[in-house]
């Protein structure tokens, strides 16, 4: 591999919106692939509007999902563009990636039954918010109700407070991961055999695989977790303390590290009591132990209490503003952040780099239908 853009040649036809399916495109787009993202010719993508802030003309949202992709738009509804539409998918494009409502391409001759009986060798991966069977299948879902629907929100802040969700789109951009998997495991099967086929996923079934450790562990005990703030239920310490200035996560996984978190800071008391020299101590006797540990870390400053445990090789850092992670050394060293080939704009690139090479931003998210000489056969179109 010498190109950090393994998928050049491969081609997606995009009909989403919001987040979910056109995270799924850029991360196949950041790696090479051709991907043509299709609005209707009204407002295009709902996420176009999703501001202020905005960046060249759209919302910032809109351009950290769309960037170096080409756009065209047509009236579904209208015959004369939805036969366009479907030229271009027989002729141009390997793969469709949508996440409309369940049955909405059905209706209008463009779902997966119909496009790979013409084509056998298209991949179509349908992106939806239940699940394609069961009851809820038809319903509509945003991210925020997966996280609640699927048991997240039950876990988040602290027993005794109100839910709370995660404040990014967790849902719809694991989901969008899932997807870009399918097609790429669906694009090698093919790559042997010459068939495509049908991908299916959704928000729930990404909810539930997220929770895959805490179902596992209430199947086997039948106990309902606890919600643990900062923390994690089965591991102590492992969570955030305030410092006299701050906040610092401390992640002592193990009975070693916690035996030097007690050195680094002083309380060697609490590495010698029984209570908690194995883990299975520390979490039966939680509230006692971190109670401790507030009290310690109190007592200084984050900056004070970081090289401490560094010293020692406990995983700890300070809980940082996104100022602060913009403008982190680590941060520009490993080249997170791009900026546009025309200086205006700055988004997260892909953590993913290719023989150290990191795929670069290559163009601003495209203008609403930019590139609608597709539909006329003209595929070149830049």
């Amino acid at each position: 591999m010498t190109t950090p853009h393994p998928l050049a040649g491969l081609k997606v036809l995009e009909i989403g919106h919001s987040i979910a399916a056109p995270y799924a495109a850029f991360i196949m787009g950041e790696m090479g692939a051709d991907i043509i993202k299709l609005e209707n010719p009204g407002s295009g993508d709902y996420a176009r509007g999703w501001g202020p802030p905005f960046s060249a003309g759209t919302s910032t949202i809109f351009q950290a999902m769309n960037r170096g992709k080409r756009a065209i738009t047509a009236d579904l509804k209208d015959p004369a563009q939805r036969d366009r539409v479907r030229r271009l998918i027989i002729e141009e494009m390997d793969v469709v990636l949508h996440n409309l409502k369940p049955g909405a391409l059905d209706k209008l001759g463009l779902g997966a039954e119909s496009l790979l009986a013409e084509k056998p060798s298209l991949i179509f991966c349908n992106l939806g918010a239940f699940g394609s069977v069961g009851p809820l299948k038809d319903l509509p879902g945003y991210d925020p109700l997966m996280q609640a629907f699927g048991g997240l929100m039950s876990m988040l802040g602290e027993d005794g407070r109100p839910p709370v969700r995660v404040s990014v789109s967790i849902m719809d951009l694991a989901t969008g991961m899932w997807s870009a998997l399918g097609i790429l495991a669906a694009h090698i099967e093919r790559q042997c055999t010459g068939i495509g086929g049908v991908i299916d996923t959704s928000l729930f079934e990404t909810s539930c695989a997220w929770m895959g450790i805490p179902l596992a562990s209430y199947l086997a005990s039948g106990i309902l977790p606890a919600r643990a703030g900062s923390g994690v239920r089965e591991i102590v310490p492992y969570q955030a303390y305030p410092t006299s200035d701050g906040y610092i996560m401390v992640a002592s996984g193990n009975d070693s590290l916690f035996q030097r978190l007690c050195q680094a800071i002083g309380r060697p008391d609490l590495g010698a009591d029984p209570r908690y020299q194995k883990n299975a101590g520390r979490v039966e006797n939680r509230a006692e132990l971190i109670g401790q540990l507030c009290g310690t870390f109190a007592a200084d400053t984050v900056d004070a209490w970081m090289p401490k445990l560094a010293a020692v090789g406990v995983p700890a850092g300070p809980v940082q503003t996104l100022d602060q992670v913009a403008n982190h050394p680590q941060t520009k060293a490993v080249g997170m952040i791009q900026t546009s080939p025309d200086g205006t704009t700055q988004t997260v690139g892909l953590p993913i780099s290719f023989n150290g090479t990191r795929p670069q931003y290559r163009s601003l998210a495209p203008a609403l239908g930019k590139n609608n000489a597709l539909l006329d056969g003209d595929a070149t179109t830049p």
